[in-house]
């Protein structure tokens, strides 16, 4: 009996064993996965999607945006097909380098939707308080009862630090970081005004990610684009996305610039704040953050379910903002659509995705073209000819 279990408990590992495979170091690697099953699940899909038709007619669309300047690179997936990806137009015109794929485009206030789930992440941590205010980790802040939620909606009042500081930035050529920022709130004198009192007005400000970005570096006690890199795009797969102020030459490889009117347009002094802007991305990394935000990736389901709850109504209409992201609301104020869009020195982005349609459209530019945020059409082509609420530009910017 025994000689009959050791026989048996052989043969099963041999049979585990032979379903392994070895790598190039000599490492065992993963089960073999069944890629013909897993192509006929993506065929079955396609057709269910009718992909193919929606490929021909977002063809179609993009010849017109190509027509109107469009320069940049778009993706399109529903229910993790890519539906329609391309690239257009030059990364350099002046040396004519052409934009790829893999192209990494300054996503500009894209960026907010970074900036908000790790604040997000750190609050599930125990590291930041979300009702807590900017004085309880910097004490030295001009501004009493400004929270977090209220940085993270908008909703703080105060002023802008692009305008607040120009003269001594422009005047001596500065460059300064977020934290120099943050000192520069403290020391003026007089204190810059507010706009209005904390959580009284939504205004899209800035300031308010610059601050939350801040706020990471407090509370992780690494700087931005370290934590960005460690705790957000490497988990989310995103292994072709960095901060502005990364010190990493290869991570630079296939980037972009920025043009507007024909010219390119240098570094500006206020490159090195980031958290409001800054993110470099490709499509597919993008599409990648996408699936990390529906699938509970880096944060809880309810964690997310909060950010995308609509949180100001002084403007009553579709148009709404939770915690980093627009959302495009229906009559009864609840969330049907979430995007955010981006523009600066020559770049203009948007990511625009439905929940319950699970898509997700991607239009990224380098070169300053309005076109972008026409998406009208791409999305009632995604919901096969149903016409959607959506207007023909959601520029928010």
């Amino acid at each position: 009996m025994r000689l009959y279990l050791y026989t048996f408990a052989f043969f099963c590992f041999i049979a585990v064993f032979s379903c392994q495979t070895k790598t190039a170091d000599n490492t065992t690697s993963a089960p073999v996965v069944d890629s013909v099953a897993i192509r006929k699940k993506e065929a079955k899909i396609r057709k269910e999607i009718k992909a193919d038709m929606k490929a021909a007619l977002i063809e179609e669309i993009m010849k017109k945006k190509l027509a109107q300047g469009f320069n940049g690179n778009v993706l399109v997936a529903q229910k993790d097909i890519i539906i329609y990806e391309k690239a257009f137009g030059f990364a350099n015109f002046k040396d004519t380098v052409r934009n790829i794929l893999p192209s990494k485009f300054q996503l500009a206030s894209l960026s907010k939707t970074f900036t908000a789930v790790a604040v997000m992440k750190l609050t599930e941590e125990g590291k930041l308080g979300i009702d807590n205010t900017v004085k309880d980790y910097f004490p030295d802040f001009p501004y009493d009862g400004v929270t977090i939620r209220s940085l993270l909606c908008h909703r703080s009042g105060l002023p802008f630090y692009q305008y607040t500081f120009d003269k001594i930035v422009r005047g001596e050529k500065l460059y300064p970081s977020n934290q120099e920022m943050m000192q520069w709130f403290a020391k003026a004198q007089p204190t810059p005004a507010i706009f209005n009192k904390p959580d009284h007005f939504f205004s899209y400000n800035n300031t308010n990610y610059a601050i939350l970005a801040a706020l990471v570096e407090k509370a992780s006690g690494k700087p931005f684009d370290v934590y960005m890199r460690e705790s957000i795009f490497l988990p989310a797969g995103m292994k072709n996305s960095f901060v502005a102020t990364t010190k990493n030459d290869s991570i630079n490889v296939n980037r972009t610039y920025g043009y507007q009117f024909g010219h390119r347009l240098p570094k500006d002094y206020y490159d090195d704040i980031t958290g409001d802007k800054g993110v470099y991305s490709t499509v597919e990394d993008l599409l990648n953050w996408y699936r990390a935000l529906r699938d509970n990736v880096l944060i809880k389901k309810e964690s997310f379910k909060e950010m995308i709850m609509p949180r100001s109504f002084e403007h009553p209409g579709l148009r709404n903002y939770g915690y980093g992201f627009r959302l495009w609301v229906n009559a009864k104020q609840q969330t049907d659509y979430v995007y955010h869009t981006g523009w600066w020195k020559g770049y203009n982005t948007i990511m625009f995705f439905d929940p319950r349609e699970d898509f997700v459209i991607i239009l990224l530019s380098n070169r300053y073209n309005r076109s972008v945020y026409n998406i009208k059409e791409i999305v009632d082509i995604l919901h096969e000819g149903k016409q959607s609420s959506v207007e023909e530009n959601i520029l928010d910017e």
